[in-house]
């Protein structure tokens, strides 16, 4: 058990370290972030952030990838939609309103601010994250959009641009107004209509 204390503080710093600079990145931007920063709001010195993370840019790489993580139930949720004619519409809404309510959190719409922000100085970084992230869901979403083809509940020549098109029906509007106002500008009955709204226009083109 001693032995694997060291090991258990160590751990505990570094996860420390990550949700500090999660922090300080998302308030102050790349740019304004410092080591002093993150140090201070973890409590541990300057020198353990370093012997954990070699530089600011290894440090803010890791807290962006580490978010990629968090796809999973998105992923698990897009491809549990059932085969079922007759509740078709009823468990696409379903999935368009918890589709909204993940994706338009301010927490995912700031990481979203940050990373393209700092695409120009980390392109491959947002690329990775992209790829990790998003890409996966719409990849996992188009395979069940073609599963519900196959099954002829659907009718879609090109799975992947159907899930493209899913998405942007329900996102282009809410995201939009984040990016450019800096905050989130919807509530709970506006995410509902954008949701309602979304799906019955899908359907009218793909079903």
């Amino acid at each position: 058990m001693e032995a694997n204390e060291p090991v258990s503080r160590s751990a505990r710093k570094h996860q420390a370290i990550m949700e500090a600079a999660t922090a300080v990145f998302m308030e102050k931007g790349y740019a304004g972030t410092s080591m002093d920063d993150i140090a201070k709001l973890a409590a541990v010195s300057k020198q353990t952030v370093y012997k954990h993370f070699a530089d600011k840019e290894k440090l803010f790489a890791e807290i962006v990838l580490a978010t990629t993580d968090r796809v999973e139930d998105m992923i698990d949720l897009v491809a549990d939609i059932p085969a079922d004619a007759d509740s078709l519409e009823e468990n696409l809404l379903r999935l368009a309103r918890q589709f909204l309510s993940t994706l338009t959190q301010p927490e995912v719409l700031q990481l979203r601010r940050l990373i393209i922000a700092n695409a120009d100085t980390f392109p491959d970084l947002g690329a990775t994250w992209y790829e990790q992230g998003f890409e996966r869901v719409l990849a996992t979403l188009a395979e069940t959009f073609q599963r519900l083809a196959d099954r002829g509940l659907l009718r879609i020549d090109d799975p992947v641009l159907a899930a493209h098109h899913f998405s942007g029906l329900l996102l282009w509007i809410p995201v939009n107004r984040a990016m450019f106002h800096g905050s989130p500008q919807h509530n709970e009955s506006e995410l509902e209509h954008y949701a309602d709204a979304g799906i019955r226009t899908f359907l009218a083109a793909y079903r």
